[in-house]
């Protein structure tokens, strides 16, 4: 008999296709027709009521049977100590691609997981923050790396996520603008008595190589998440996205004279063509291969894209 690709004999995930997946949660806790698609979707990406109800509702369950796990687990571990302590945020980790979709996935959660019930106080920070400035970038000579592990701050980002498992009430991050292409050094994202932490970024499941070829003794951003997302997608779709998503922006947002990328309004089509191909080719496939994909298996729940960014199937690991 011819197996199913979401059938797998032996596999640390249980798999779903998107129909048995959004029978898992048949009745959503909250009506989702009021909620303002437009401020969640990114550019290029469609987001419908059915994508909320049939792949997200879901995943909100799965993720409030975790987080009440968590509590209930903080809850018996203070009655063991016989003290009381303050509960550290739950966190969340997404990752996946260039143009793969995950700051939508993260802006649909945190809105979604803000309206349960509990009123959670949901705050999301994305790693691009935590880029290098592009000043640092060039002195280091690493400008054509942007994206790439060595390009990141990773000791402010694990001091920051260090800080919010450590109990501090009130946390900074750095902003990056995506209309100057860098870190804004006079900006500050605050965040006070976060719930529930999303963290959002390319590189957030990754595991550095040491240089030295030696195993080092390190903490991994990755060791901070309560729970992990990898959004998914064929190298194919994700190459078109991005292409897609750079022609938008050339008659959108690049039009801005203030924009980085500026530059780059007056390029012909295949001029442009030309250019966004070749930063796929030469910065965004080899990171992704080398770097973000093999982290996929190492999240706790893949989000599996087709076409149009639609989810296609859910993977979730076993416990």
């Amino acid at each position: 008999m011819t197996k199913t690709p979401y059938e797998a004999t032996y596999s640390p995930f249980r798999s779903f296709t998107r129909d048995d997946w959004s029978k898992l949660e048949e009745h959503p806790m909250f009506p989702v027709s009021d909620i303002d698609l437009s401020l969640l979707k990114g550019l290029n990406e469609p987001l419908t009521l059915e994508e909320l109800e049939e792949v997200y509702m879901p995943m909100i369950r799965l993720l409030q049977i975790h987080i009440t796990h968590y509590r209930r687990l903080h809850n018996e571990r203070d009655e063991f100590f016989k003290n009381s302590s303050h509960r550290v945020p739950y966190i969340i980790g997404i990752a996946g691609s260039v143009a793969a979709g995950k700051s939508t996935t993260a802006r649909v959660l945190q809105k979604l997981l803000s309206l349960t019930p509990e009123k959670l106080n949901v705050a999301l920070v994305t790693t691009d923050g935590f880029l290098y400035s592009n000043a640092e970038l060039e002195e280091r000579g690493i400008s054509n790396r942007k994206g790439f592990p060595e390009s990141y701050d990773a000791k402010s980002l694990i001091a920051f996520l260090s800080a919010a498992k450590s109990g501090r009430q009130k946390l900074t991050a750095p902003v990056y603008s995506h209309l100057y292409y860098d870190v804004m050094p006079n900006e500050i994202q605050e965040i006070e008595h976060p719930d529930i932490l999303i963290v959002e970024g390319i590189n957030v499941l990754q595991v550095p190589r040491s240089s030295e070829g030696r195993r080092k003794k390190r903490v991994f951003v990755s060791d901070f998440f309560d729970f992990s997302i990898y959004v998914d997608a064929s190298h194919k779709d994700l190459r078109q996205w991005f292409l897609e998503r750079f022609f938008t922006l050339q008659k959108t947002a690049f039009l801005d004279p203030e924009s980085y990328f500026h530059q780059y309004v007056n390029l012909s089509e295949k001029e442009s063509l030309d250019f966004a191909t070749q930063v796929w080719d030469d910065i965004n496939l080899p990171n992704l291969e080398q770097n973000i994909l093999p982290t996929r298996f190492r999240a706790d729940l893949i989000l599996e894209k087709g076409e149009c960014h639609f989810v296609r199937g859910v993977r979730i690991r076993k416990i």
